[in-house]
């Protein structure tokens, strides 16, 4: 099945791509969460206005991602989660939570698919996590779990 990238996937592709992907996949998942559109000869039209608003936007999105860099590079992000007494999570951090306790310590709103958590976070301390805001910027912020 021939489709048209709407919203970048990974693995697959950016906004106005034309893609090849199996009839389930593109049909089942792609299409009903409008992630990708079907391939049509009308098609190259808004493949032409797809690719010209996104050029327009990461130029734009360019500098914007330079100051939410420095704006998170000045933030104290602190998650107050469940814990045992030996420091230890009930469940484990995810990127929904690293957002909004990013935004709850004054930082900007972002997206959780932009977080990137290596490992699980399943203790009590600080730890890593790598935000990708975009395809040329990317930083990584130090967050404090503590014990709720």
């Amino acid at each position: 099945m021939k489709l048209i990238l709407t919203e970048e996937v990974n693995g697959l592709g950016t906004p106005g791509d034309v893609v090849e992907v199996k009839d389930g996949y593109g049909r089942n998942f792609l299409m009903p969460r409008g992630l990708a559109i079907r391939w049509t000869r009308g098609g190259e039209k808004q493949i032409t206005q797809i690719r010209r608003a996104r050029s327009a936007r990461e130029i734009r999105d360019l500098g914007h991602a330079l100051d939410v860099k420095s704006q998170l590079g000045s933030t104290n992000v602190v998650l107050a989660t469940k814990a045992g007494d030996t420091g230890r999570l009930f469940g484990s951090v995810t990127t929904s939570d690293v957002a909004d306790a990013i935004k709850a310590s004054g930082g900007p709103d972002l997206d959780k698919r932009s977080i990137a958590i290596s490992g699980v976070i399943k203790n009590v301390g600080k730890h890593n996590v790598t935000i990708k805001l975009h395809p040329e910027v990317s930083t990584e912020l130090t967050i404090s779990v503590v014990a709720n």
